[in-house]
């Protein structure tokens, strides 16, 4: 899945339908930055919010992951509709051989049963890889108005009574609070090493850690998949 494709993609479907970025985002519920990273390829919106644009605009959700209009339009000429058939098995076999698959992908959908914490995301598999993708993490724990000192995060999975480091957020937070920080977060993973069906509903976890005057408050949120990858 390239996320350069499925950014210019969505770019081009805002365009079509006379929306800012701006407008965009309000339709989603989402900040215009959160748009303006979506077509520039730096993330994915989550399945969710895919599959609300897919139903909205009238497009494929494979359209919109795959970059590009799929739709195969009628024609009356045999000759063409010929040559179209073998072009698409042409294209068939090169993907099989040289992608070995890897553009079919399958989703999941992330939350959490967290009091403190609600995050959205997904997790894009065929049988070869994943890619996760967190867009949302929002902190509901309380009003905590602590400027910390220092913000991070990562996300691990829980492998063998250890954990393993999968990534690191992107963003550390400086002098601000932990609500505010995590609305700038986002978490991706393009090409994970484990594939779907080795996680367990609770294997995959955010670890939040917040300083302030060298003490430090760890978080651990659990994530859910919505339901159990296939075997």
């Amino acid at each position: 899945m390239d996320s350069e494709k499925v950014g210019k993609f969505i770019r081009e479907l805002r365009k079509k339908n006379n929306l800012t970025q701006a407008d965009l985002a309000n339709k989603y519920g989402v900040t215009y930055q959160a748009v303006s990273k979506w077509e520039n390829g730096i993330n994915l919106p989550d399945i969710s919010l895919l599959k609300e644009m897919s139903r909205d605009f009238n497009v494929n959700i494979e359209d919109i992951l795959e970059g590009k209009d799929t739709t195969k339009k009628k024609n009356k000429s045999i000759y063409i509709i010929g040559f179209g058939i073998f072009l698409m098995l042409v294209m068939l076999i090169i993907i099989l051989v040289v992608n070995h698959g890897e553009s079919d992908f399958k989703f999941k959908t992330i939350t959490t049963t967290c009091e403190e914490f609600k995050v959205s995301g997904s997790i894009a598999f065929n049988q070869n890889k994943t890619s996760i993708n967190i867009s949302k993490i929002d902190y509901c724990g309380g009003d905590d108005k602590t400027l910390y000192d220092t913000i991070e995060c990562g996300l691990y999975e829980e492998e063998n009574n250890s954990k393993v480091q999968i990534t690191k957020c992107k963003k550390i937070g400086n002098n601000e609070k932990l609500e505010d920080y995590l609305k700038e977060v986002e978490v991706a993973v393009d090409d994970y090493k484990q594939i779907c069906k080795g996680f367990t509903h609770n294997s995959l976890y955010l670890e939040i850690k917040a300083s302030k005057n060298n003490k430090t408050t760890i978080y651990k949120v659990d994530l859910t998949l919505n339901d159990n990858c296939p075997s």
